[in-house]
């Protein structure tokens, strides 16, 4: 079916394009689609982090951007433009200010006041509805931007898939009901599936964690990609997909727990030089599994001890989400001199005082454990959980493997990695207590409103869709976001090219929008070599056969090519 636009079109002509091919890869591409955006002439490195969009870049990013606008708008969502440059009032007010800490662009003007460069606008948004919606009747209301957007990323990589300015369509729901953010935020996760359809980008929802944005509920839109930076856990066998942090273990008891029915007791044991679970399970001949790890960790100045099977690593991230907004940091040397009774390497949960413990749902009631004896170069075994020691919290910490049981239906699941390109948050009234946005309610009193946050990364996508769609000759992009529709090429020179004009013509007047490669002194091969490249859905090229009236049609992302007389590629083409 043809996708092409209806008005008629002029043809770009790469005589005249600012898009220089190159031929070798830049030397800090680290990424498929930072080499191919780069090599084929979409965008150049302004400075570490920062982009510029040339002619083809900026066609497609502008028709990313097209597809976001017309879904958001279909779910009846108003577009807005907020400014990039904000005051630090209202980032004080929320504290992000002080939460972003260096990831935040400050500057002050030149009468000293502070500002920043917006990474998101929760803040802002929240002030414009107090100023515009003062009743019950105002709402709901759901504003976006599509909007420049910088972070200080410590260090910017991968071309525009992570960098310091980029392109992010942020939207946001107010409302006056629980039951009204939940239709809220069911619009909008519809939406994205269907702008991500309509992108041509194989993607995943998935179950996340809000992180510091807060609020409830939370889903990422994952595009599975081997550049990818997030984890993320698939199960083969059901619909199950979830953020590595969001994965949730069940605790199951073993039978007789309440006794510790068919342990033997507690044991002290000699252990010298085994402090790592590693030197321990080597030094008794136990696998790392049947040890039981005893991590400590201060949680705002508390210290805490977190235990967890010896052959697992404790997630921080994780960790960190479950006790927000409380802060988490590992302990120090100066905090063990203060505690002598934590022996370091030596730390076990029984007998422990003044110590908080949390424990991974895997260190169940009746289970045994071979751990620290809180003694230099001692550990015990039949360490009973239920019976020697008590669980203050059970938390789902541990970083998830593969295998690892699915939540949903139990079969092993598998881990892969994936480009986020879309998060959706229910907030709540978090930003809206901070701001008091409240309107006149029903029965005259004030009510407070509850809001959704729902961002997109724009740039992010293009760069997502140049991983998944390229191949080893260079992009090939889906046609929805296509910078042309056909690229027509001239391999040769008089008869050829007055071929390819005519083509040219012909496409552009029956509304489909036409690359044209009319360049003068190259050789047919570079030609082809740069349209492959480059990567428009189809390539119709005038070549050897060009007398006859023949062209070659070529299906760049099929990888089909055939000879045929013009007439015929046209109505292929539609």
């Amino acid at each position: 079916m043809s996708t092409h636009h209806v008005s008629t079109h002029h043809v770009q002509r790469m005589s005249r394009l600012m898009a220089k091919t190159l031929r070798e890869d830049p030397a800090d591409a680290e990424t498929l689609s930072h080499r191919l955006l780069v090599r084929a002439g979409y965008v150049r490195r302004s400075s570490a982090g920062v982009w510029t969009w040339l002619p083809l870049g900026k066609k497609v990013l502008d028709n990313v951007s097209r597809i976001v606008r017309e879904e958001m708008d279909a779910i009846g969502a108003q577009e807005v433009l907020l400014p990039a440059l904000l005051p630090k009032e209202p980032y004080e007010v929320s504290g992000r200010w002080s939460e972003y800490g260096d990831l935040l662009f400050r500057l002050k003007d030149r009468k000293g006041a502070d500002y920043l460069l917006g990474p998101t606008h929760e803040e802002i948004f929240t002030l414009v509805v107090k100023d515009q919606c003062t009743s019950y009747k105002d709402l709901p209301v759901m504003l976006y931007q599509i909007q420049t957007k910088y972070r200080d990323e410590a260090r910017p990589r991968s071309g525009v898939l992570r960098g310091r300015e980029f392109q992010m369509k942020d939207s946001y729901s107010f409302d006056v009901s629980d039951e009204g953010l939940a239709e809220s935020y069911r619009l909008h996760r519809e939406a994205y599936v269907r702008i991500f359809e309509r992108l041509g980008l194989d993607h995943r929802v998935v179950s996340a964690v809000s992180g510091a944005m807060g609020g409830s509920a939370s889903e990422e839109f994952l595009a599975p990609a081997e550049a990818g930076e997030d984890t993320f856990v698939d199960c083969p066998s059901c619909d199950y997909a979830a953020n590595t942090e969001a994965v949730t273990f069940a605790l199951k008891a073993v039978e007789g727990a309440d006794a510790g029915a068919g342990h033997p007791a507690l044991e002290e044991i000699p252990t010298p030089d085994t402090p790592t679970i590693e030197t321990l399970a080597a030094h008794l001949g136990v696998p790392a599994s049947a040890t039981l790890k005893n991590l400590l960790v201060k949680v705002d100045g508390e210290i805490t001890a977190v235990g967890v099977p010896g052959d697992r690593e404790v997630d921080l991230g994780k960790l960190g989400e479950h006790l927000a907004p409380a802060v988490v940091e590992l302990v120090t040397a100066e905090d063990f001199a203060d505690r002598p009774d934590l022996v370091r390497g030596y730390v076990g949960p029984q007998g422990l005082e003044k110590v908080r413990y949390l424990a991974d749902p895997r260190v169940a009631p009746g289970t045994a454990w071979v751990t620290g004896a809180n003694k230099a170069d001692t550990h015990a075994r039949n360490v009973v959980c239920g019976r020697d020691f008590e669980v203050d919290r059970y938390l789902d910490v541990v970083v998830v493997e593969p295998g690892d049981p699915c939540p949903a239906c139990g079969a092993g699941l598998k881990l892969d990695r994936a480009i986020e390109i879309g998060h959706i948050f229910q907030l709540g009234r978090k930003y809206a207590d901070a701001f008091g946005l409240d309107v006149l309610g029903k029965e005259g009193k004030p009510v407070r409103v509850t809001m959704g946050s729902y961002g997109i990364g724009v740039s992010r996508a293009v760069a997502a869709l140049a991983e998944q769609t390229a191949d080893e000759r260079g992009l090939r992009w889906p046609a929805a976001v296509a910078p042309a529709d056909v690229h027509v090429v001239a391999a040769g020179k008089a008869v050829p090219l007055a071929l390819a004009e005519e083509a040219a013509a012909a496409l552009a007047a029956a509304g489909w929008r036409v690359l044209l490669d009319d360049r003068a002194g190259l050789s047919p091969g570079v030609k082809l070599t740069d349209a492959e490249l480059i990567g428009v859905p189809w390539i119709l090229v005038a070549g050897r056969r060009s007398a006859e009236g023949v062209v070659e049609l070529q299906d760049r992302a099929a990888g089909t090519r055939e000879e045929l007389p013009l007439s015929e590629a046209l109505a292929r083409l539609g």
